[in-house]
């Protein structure tokens, strides 16, 4: 759990752009992303500034799961190349502000959302919060390398709990939703964890290259690449998905697919840190298989939702091949 700084780290003043920060506003952006595709997915009309607020309670409650996860994890933080500027590891903010602005975001979202929305969205947030900062941040993250896989489930919730906020359900299309990112998130967060292993392993983080090395974490990589990539393109004969997100699926599947065939023959992980800075895409050569992968799998699942949530937008007809 987090440490204080130093005395000369802790001088530094906060800023509110470190508040921002705290909220993780990047991984923020792909929540509410998937969190209003699911809710336009959904088909079920919705006053707007009601719809507003759902996103909103959804982009709050993502924020608040940041907070707190950059509070507890900022010991872990602090020695790693990709996390120590963060604003509790390098003094900028006390932990206990950032636990605090935590509590009081989740609670609001929380409660905005039922009161304004219905209490099946509350809940559905209210788990996602706790899913990720007790279950994933404060017990799988440090003591299992399947942390990644059974911690997604926070990240892949946002869809349901939009299509919840709009309808006060959660059919199979919603579930089908957080299938796709639940299976997306260990290929996506392994290829990095590929060119940052040092990172990992100075601050005792079990991922899946530290304990099993990295010859196994490609092959893992390659099985959910393989298993993700149908799955994908299943929302186009469900009735969800039209002929657009039908090409986009398969087109963006295959890629992704012979990205992870390429990293899986290659060595990436097998020699000391890559990186040419503290940044993500700056790697060296033997490391750009596993780089490429990681930024092409943010682009894909961005495409799939992407292309949904225009299909929905637009009005077009799904093709709804099972029948």
């Amino acid at each position: 759990m987090a440490t204080a700084p130093s005395d000369a780290r802790a001088a530094a003043p906060a800023r509110w752009q470190d508040f921002i920060q705290l909220l993780k506003p990047r991984v923020m952006s792909l929540v509410v992303f998937t969190g209003l595709t699911g809710l336009v997915a959904s088909g079920q009309p919705i006053n707007p500034i009601l719809a507003a607020v759902a996103i909103l309670c959804i982009a709050v409650g993502a924020g608040a799961s940041g907070a707190l996860n950059m509070w507890y994890d900022a010991d872990i933080d602090a020695m790693m190349r990709r996390t120590r500027g963060r604003p509790v590891p390098a003094g900028r903010v006390q932990g206990a502000d950032a636990a605090g602005l935590g509590v009081v975001l989740s609670l609001f979202s929380v409660m905005l959302m039922g009161m304004a929305l219905n209490w099946l969205a509350a809940g559905l947030l209210a788990f996602t919060i706790l899913f990720y900062v007790v279950v994933y941040t404060m017990w799988l993250k440090r003591s299992t390398a399947q942390n990644i896989v059974i911690g997604g489930l926070a990240g892949a919730l946002p869809p349901v709990i939009g299509w919840a906020a709009a309808t006060g359900e959660t059919p199979l299309n919603a579930w089908l939703l957080c299938a796709i990112i639940f299976m997306w998130t260990p290929p996506h967060f392994w290829a990095l964890s590929l060119y940052t292993t040092e990172d990992y392993a100075r601050a005792g983080v079990p991922m899946m290259p530290v304990v099993k090395g990295a010859a196994f974490t490609r092959r893992q990589i390659l099985i959910y690449s393989c298993l993700v990539t149908p799955l994908g393109v299943v929302p186009a004969f469900t009735g969800l998905g039209g002929m657009a997100y039908l090409a986009v699926s398969t087109v963006g599947g295959l890629v992704f697919l012979l990205l992870a065939v390429r990293l899986f023959r290659s060595h990436a992980g097998e020699s000391p840190d890559p990186r040419m800075d503290d940044g993500l895409y700056d790697v060296r050569a033997g490391a750009k298989d596993a780089r490429n992968l990681f930024a092409f799998s943010i682009l894909y699942v961005t495409l799939l939702f992407a292309t949904l949530l225009v299909e929905h937008l637009a009005g077009l007809a799904a093709l709804n091949l099972w029948n």
